[in-house]
């Protein structure tokens, strides 16, 4: 085991996005262009915890978690955390 591993990215809302994102909340349904920045932003935090393991020489990264949260209005933090490992 080589140690706790993260990485992580604030993203924001597009004003654009936003406003027709808030008709959706009306009408209901998937509000896709939120969906797909929060996609977006677990696979660069993802990433840039593998290249934190790659530093350390890690062979792989497990128990691998997600968390979020609002930063401030319009904008929220992805982090990924996990544990870094070397195969012997």
């Amino acid at each position: 085991m080589l140690g706790l591993v993260k990485g992580s990215t604030i993203q924001s809302k597009n004003i654009g996005r936003d406003i027709s994102q808030g008709f959706k909340t009306i009408v209901g349904g998937e509000l896709k262009a939120y969906n797909e920045m929060m996609n977006d932003a677990r696979a660069l935090a993802t990433k840039r915890m593998v290249q934190e393991a790659e530093g350390l020489g890690a062979d792989a990264v497990v128990n691998i978690r997600y968390a979020s949260s609002a930063i401030m209005q319009g904008a929220a933090e992805v982090i990924a955390y996990g544990t870094a490992v070397k195969f012997v």
